[in-house]
């Protein structure tokens, strides 16, 4: 077996690193329209994102989620934030995470 070149062997570590700090997590996407903009919503989370389409807003709240994700990461406080909108650990690790499972949606008026 022949060694690696030294630029092989530091993409490969990087690439090792970057793959183990991967981690997954489920979320809910609700869209609704505001005016002319349609809003897609992580109620799990409590992060939105926006488009001028349905589609343009649910491809936009992925990385919405990521980047708030990634920021909580940052500051140290990520699994207290999952823990406490009750999501679960999938494995001992802690990177894979599901929701609170969804028990039911209903639309309800209120007299004010």
């Amino acid at each position: 077996m022949r060694p690696l070149p030294t630029r092989e062997l530091t993409l490969l570590v990087e690439s090792v690193i970057l793959m183990s700090a991967m981690q997954h997590i489920e979320f809910t996407s609700l869209i609704f329209k505001e005016g002319e903009t349609f809003v897609s919503y992580c109620p799990e989370l409590g992060v939105s994102s926006c488009g001028d389409t349905v589609e343009e807003a649910r491809r936009r709240l992925p990385e919405a989620v990521r980047l708030f994700l990634e920021e909580s990461q940052r500051m140290g406080t990520l699994q207290d934030i999952l823990r406490e909108e009750g999501f679960v650990p999938r494995d001992p690790t802690g990177a894979s995470w599901s929701p609170p499972p969804l028990i039911a949606t209903e639309h309800m008026q209120l007299a004010f």
